[in-house]
């Protein structure tokens, strides 16, 4: 009985609204990167926020909306304290800059379901990691940013959660940030990542139990990710015939979340994907999957840009101080919007 009641909560709270024009992005990358002794480290050496010569470039491609990660520890340096001043600060800036190029941000904290407290990490739901600590940062946070709210699509509660403890489920935690958010903000979109990695191939397996969350709002969306090489965990560390790709993978391993989103009523997100620029059938991977997205009203931000990647193979970075695409970048601009 407590199930259909809060399952009936759910669908009115996240059912679907309009789903065309909904923008498609990039993931930003650069201040989640560091860890261990650059936990927290020092903005703009060991972790870079993005700059305006990258919103520059994005905006003149169109791809208006940008996932920034970044960690909790650096914006909250300790569990239930004050967060930091000169990180939010920078935030702002961010916002502020993507705002006058008409980009919208999805603030994703990049921390899989757990953080550094001193020396060590810990699962939320650790005695040291109150799952009361991440509904805490948030409610912090969005107070924060109650000024900028208008650029930012979403809050991305937490990416890729995974392994959690038993008795501290992931649709437990994000049940609870869910109404501290919602005591400061009602109107914003919370993005509710998938459990287990996000796994879009396995959603109904490992996230199924999310249909059951319940916003007050009305404004939920739910984030699943999706790879196309043959553990789905977006490292290619082989060739396409080597991952056993084929033209639809991204389409099969993406269609248990549609289907889910549909059977449910519910508005969805693809947070990740990416492809090697190594070979050219992949790219017909990323465009068969990319016309699904759009044909059922899903929108995604692919992984990753950002200046700080060197040579990592699912950039999409422009080169020569961005005057030369990348190649993944004639797929990408073809899907600017949802129909």
């Amino acid at each position: 009985m407590k199930k259909a009641f809060l399952w009936g909560l759910c669908f009115i709270a996240s059912s679907l609204l309009a789903q065309s024009n909904l923008p498609f992005g990039v993931n930003l990358a650069g201040a989640e990167f560091g860890h261990g002794s650059k936990m927290p480290g020092e903005v703009n050496k060991d972790y870079f926020y993005p700059t305006t010569d990258d919103l520059d470039y994005w905006a003149t491609k169109q791809l208006r909306l940008l996932r920034v990660p970044f960690k909790w520890e650096r914006i909250q340096h300790d569990p239930f304290s004050s967060l930091t001043k000169e990180e939010v600060d920078v935030m702002k800036q961010m916002l502020q800059d993507a705002d006058k190029r008409g980009l919208k941000v999805i603030l994703d904290l990049h921390n899989y379901g757990r953080r550094r407290v001193g020396d060590s990490t810990y699962i939320l739901g650790a005695p040291e990691l109150p799952l009361e600590a991440l509904s805490d940062f948030w409610k912090r946070l969005v107070t924060e940013l109650q000024e900028y709210k208008h650029c930012i699509y979403g809050y991305g509660l937490m990416n890729e959660p995974h392994d959690m403890l038993e008795h501290t489920p992931w649709v437990k935690i994000a049940q609870a940030c869910i109404i501290e958010i919602r005591k400061v903000d009602m109107t914003t979109s919370i993005i509710v990542g998938g459990n287990h990695w996000s796994s879009a191939e396995r959603w109904l397996q490992v996230s199924d139990e999310l249909k059951y969350l319940y916003d007050p709002a009305g404004n939920l969306i739910f984030e699943a990710h999706c790879y196309f090489d043959n553990d789905a965990s977006g490292v290619y560390r082989g060739s396409y015939d080597e991952e056993k790709a084929h033209p639809y993978v991204g389409v099969e391993r993406l269609s248990p979340f549609i289907k889910w989103l549909k059977a449910n009523n519910f508005r969805g997100f693809v947070g990740e994907y990416g492809i090697p620029a190594t070979d050219e059938r992949w790219s017909v991977c990323l465009e068969n999957m990319l016309d699904y997205m759009q044909k059922n009203g899903v929108n995604g931000t692919y992984w990753a840009a950002g200046a700080r990647w060197n040579n990592y193979i699912l950039s999409t970075h422009p080169q020569n101080n961005y005057t030369v695409d990348m190649p993944q970048i004639s797929i990408l601009t073809k899907y600017l919007v949802t129909k």
